[in-house]
C-alpha cells in the first residue's frame, strides 16, 4: 500500500478572507514521480485517496495492465483535507469553498514539482475539482475527464445538500440517516427493482431494501466523521467554476485541455441533461470536446458499478500517453 505523505500549509488565506492552518494528504501509485506522465484521481465525498489496490476503491480501472496503467503512469491522489480519512477534521469549514481546495492541490502540485498533468479524472465532487482545476490553471490539464458531476451546483443539487445540511445537524444518528437519504440519490428506482424486486430478508423480516439502506447507514457511521460529511456536504454547494470570473464559454475557451465530458443516462444527482446542456454550449467553438455517456440502470452509482463500460469509453485518453 502506498505511504500517506503530507504537505502543510500554514496561515493559508481563504477565498472568504479568513486565516486557517491547513494540511493535505496524499498518496502516489505506479511510476516514481518525475519518470512518467501525471494522473489526477480525484474522490468522491466519502472516498479517499486510496484509488487502487486492495484498498482502493477504483482497482478495476486503476493497477497494473488496468485502463489508468501503473506501469506507465504516475498515479496521484489527494484527500480533501478535512475529510477524516488521515484523522484530519476542520472545524470552520464553512470558510472553504472547492475553489480553495483546488488552489491547495495546484500548491501541494508545485511543491512536488509537477507543473503538468496528463490527465485529471474524478467522480462526483472529485469531477468537480477537476473542472475547477483546470478553470484556474487553464494550462495545467492535458485530457480533463469529469465523470458524473457538473461545473456547478445545480438547483437540484443544491436541494439536496439543504435536506443533507439538515440532517447532519438535527438528526440523532446524522451519519445514518443521511447516508439512507444519500443512496436514494446515488441510485435509481429501476435499480432498487432490478436488486430487491419487494423481496423480504427472512432474518430481519424486513424488506431487503430496508436492510440494504440499514447496512449503508450503519456502514458509514463506523468510517466516517461527521465533520467531515459536513465538510463535504458543504463544498458540494459551492461548485461555480464562473463565479467572480465571467460566463462559462469564455472561462473554458480558456483551457487547453481535451474535454472528455462523461455523463450517466439515469443519473439522478449530477442529472445527464445538464451535462448535454454544457457539451451543446461548447461544441461550437471548443473542438477538443468530448461526450460519453455510460448506460446503466445503477444511476449516478454507476461510475463505481460499470467498470466495462469505463474502460471502452476512456480508452482513447489512456492508451497512449506522451512520454
Amino acid at each position: 500500500m502506498s505511504e500517506r505523505k503530507y504537505i502543510d500549509f500554514p496561515k493559508y488565506k481563504t477565498l472568504s478572507g479568513n486565516q486557517m492552518d491547513l494540511k493535505i494528504s496524499y498518496k502516489s501509485f505506479g511510476c516514481p514521480m518525475g519518470t512518467a506522465p501525471v494522473v489526477l484521481v480525484n474522490h468522491s465525498l466519502t472516498g479517499n485517496a486510496d484509488v487502487t489496490g486492495e484498498e482502493g476503491w477504483w482497482p478495476q480501472i486503476i493497477g497494473p495492465d488496468k485502463l489508468i496503467d501503473t506501469h506507465t503512469y504516475t498515479v496521484l491522489a489527494f484527500n480533501f483535507p478535512g475529510n477524516g480519512d488521515d484523522n484530519y477534521l476542520i472545524e470552520d469549514y464553512e470558510h472553504l469553498i472547492l475553489r480553495d481546495i483546488a488552489f491547495l492541490v495546484k500548491a501541494a502540485l508545485d511543491k512536488l514539482k509537477i507543473d503538468k498533468l496528463y490527465a485529471a479524472i474524478g467522480g462526483s465532487i472529485g469531477g468537480a475539482l477537476a473542472w475547477e482545476l483546470a478553470a484556474s490553471y487553464p494550462d495545467l490539464i492535458e485530457n480533463l475527464v469529469p465523470i458524473a458531476c457538473d461545473w456547478k451546483t445545480s438547483d437540484w443539487v443544491l436541494a439536496h445538500t439543504l435536506l443533507q445540511d439538515q440532517i447532519l445537524k438535527n438528526s440523532s444518528q446524522p451519519l445514518y440517516d443521511a447516508r439512507i437519504h444519500a443512496m436514494l440519490c446515488y441510485r435509481t428506482p429501476e435499480s432498487f427493482k432490478f436488486r430487491f424486486n419487494r423481496t423480504i430478508n427472512p432474518e430481519k423480516d424486513i424488506f431487503n431494501i430496508d436492510s440494504w439502506l440499514f447496512y449503508h447507514g450503519e456502514k458509514l457511521e463506523k468510517r466516517f466523521h461527521l465533520q467531515a460529511y459536513k465538510l463535504m456536504n458543504h463544498l458540494l454547494r459551492t461548485i461555480d467554476i464562473t463565479q467572480d470570473r465571467g460566463s462559462f464559454e469564455q472561462i473554458v475557451e480558456q483551457i487547453s485541455a481535451n474535454i472528455y465530458l462523461v455523463s450517466i443516462d439515469s443519473d439522478l444527482f449530477f442529472t445527464d441533461e445538464e451535462n448535454r446542456e454544457t457539451y451543446k454550449s461548447l461544441m461550437s467553438y471548443k473542438h477538443n470536446l468530448h461526450y460519453k455517456t455510460i448506460k446503466s440502470i445503477h444511476g449516478h452509482d454507476a461510475f463505481l458499478i460499470e467498470f466495462d463500460q469505463l474502460n471502452e469509453l476512456l480508452q482513447p485518453v489512456f492508451a497512449n500517453p506522451k512520454t
